[in-house]
């Protein structure tokens, strides 16, 4: 029987091999998605609330949601850097910490922008995940389940986004009065809690072990890991960083890279151009502008967010077996008849009470192609040695887009009703064409094949 280690807290601790090591680390570090979630979609349920408690205008209002997102670019941009110097598991392990810091801290703001500054903590937490664990997931994945295990991370974000608004409806079915949104926010402490609990029993990242020249450790955890050909692997990932070394490790933004960071930057701007945040952030209000009540409008959220982890799980099952350019391509399409629908029905006062149905299509089409590839893709197009930059490069174009577009998605929906979703929609179309022309398959290959694949020399 081969035995494994797992280097925990600087002790080498042996076991036997496992096949469900690695689809048990990919799910373990996915939980950090659960918590990007859940963190992103609970201010849909607090808006209100908020609106009234401290006196908020459309745009501070839209400053108060934001103002998460503008943290998460900061995330973003560290997150590479933190996960590349401390390692993929101990940067979670801190990160998970962040997490219960903030929701507490929002629970107990005493004021707004006490409030504000833990939500911005809280959004730097969320962008640093985004880079890291779609990362460590890359890294520790058999190129033939890479796609649906890397998707775990996005499973993990609608599971938590589901997760808060179910959330929020059962907090507001005790009826809290004016302290319910302290109630709504202080949730997700206990998930976080519970995932820096489980990171203690997963192993580094064999990719960076091999980087920081622990070619020894690197070994033994992909046995832990059960690849196929540890030593085949293992050379294959000594030869792509050499070759990086010996190319004198140029710059993310060189001419060697700059395939990678083009289809980096273009799959979070399109992710973010189909309004999936903004349209969650704002969903009770949107449901409320036709009419619903606040209960009633977190429970249509529920369906929506339903819609979302189910189409989630089919994405799963299909994102190896067709690809990532085909689901985009078909979510393309989807997301653009949606969104038209929705925008029409904006401005259609015989329709506006059936708008459920048509955000129900758009979050299922979104789920299955955009909500799932972006961080597949992102995370398996740049080689080993600035993997980490790459996705901090990518996670940080999504936020700011993000942050950005729900920061005046209030003011601008005030005043033009269905208009956004217009725009969103022709972004689709845009879409379309781009991945058509210009986007390359990486279903089946390894992370080493795709370096030489996409890289310019």
């Amino acid at each position: 029987m081969s035995l494994t280690v797992n280097r925990l807290d600087g002790d080498l601790k042996v076991r036997p091999a496992s096949k469900r090591a690695a689809v048990e680390s990919a799910v373990t570090a996915a939980l950090g998605g659960l918590l990007f979630g859940f963190d992103t979609a609970v201010i849909a349920g607090v808006t209100s609330q908020l609106r009234t408690q401290f006196q908020l205008t459309p745009s501070t209002l839209g400053f108060t949601v934001a103002i998460a997102l503008w943290g998460t670019i900061l995330g973003a941009a560290i997150g590479g850097a933190a996960g590349d110097r401390f390692g993929r598991r101990a940067s979670l392990r801190g990160l998970a910490l962040v997490f219960v810091v903030s929701s507490l801290g929002c629970a107990v703001a005493p004021g707004w922008l006490f409030l504000i500054a833990f939500r911005f903590i809280a959004g730097v937490a969320i962008g640093a995940s985004s880079v890291i664990g779609p990362m460590y997931i890359a890294e520790i994945a058999p190129s033939s389940r890479r796609g649906s295990m890397v998707a775990t991370f996005q499973l993990n974000i609608v599971l938590g986004i589901l997760i808060a608004y179910f959330s929020n409806f059962v907090v507001g079915s005790f009826h809290l009065g004016n302290e319910e949104w302290r109630w709504k926010l202080a949730v997700s402490a206990v998930p976080a809690v519970l995932f820096w609990l489980m990171l203690f029993r997963i192993p580094r990242s064999p990719r960076w072990l091999v980087e920081k020249g622990r070619v020894h450790e690197a070994e033994q955890v992909l046995s832990i890991l059960s690849a196929e050909n540890v030593e085949l692997e293992l050379q294959a990932i000594r030869a792509s960083i050499e070759s990086d070394r010996a190319a004198g490790n140029q710059p993310l933004f060189s001419r060697r890279y700059r395939k990678c960071v083009i289809l980096a930057v273009l799959t979070a701007l399109f992710n973010q151009f189909s309004g999936i945040n903004p349209i969650l952030y704002y969903l009770n209000d949107i449901f409320s502008s036709t009419g619903a009540s606040r209960v009633s409008s977190d429970l249509q959220a529920v369906a929506i967010g339903a819609t979302n982890f189910v189409g989630t799980i089919i994405a799963m099952t299909l994102i190896d077996r067709i690809g990532r350019k085909k689901l985009l391509l078909i979510g393309a399409v989807g997301t653009f008849i949606c969104l038209s629908l929705t925008g029409a029905f904006f401005y259609s006062a015989r329709f506006r009470g059936a708008l459920v149905w048509p955000l129900v299509g758009f979050v299922a089409f979104f789920a299955v192609s955009q909500g799932s590839v972006i961080w597949v893709y992102i995370s398996e197009i740049f080689p080993n040695s600035v993997r980490g930059k790459g996705l901090s490069l990518g996670s940080f174009t999504h936020w700011l887009t993000c942050a950005s577009l729900s920061n005046f998605f209030p003011v601008v929906a005030a005043h033009s009703g269905g208009m956004p979703f217009i725009f969103f929609a022709s972004m689709m179309v845009v879409q379309f064409f781009v991945v058509l022309r210009f986007f390359p398959e990486t279903k089946g290959y390894s992370l080493e094949q795709l370096q030489a694949r996409l890289e310019i020399t």
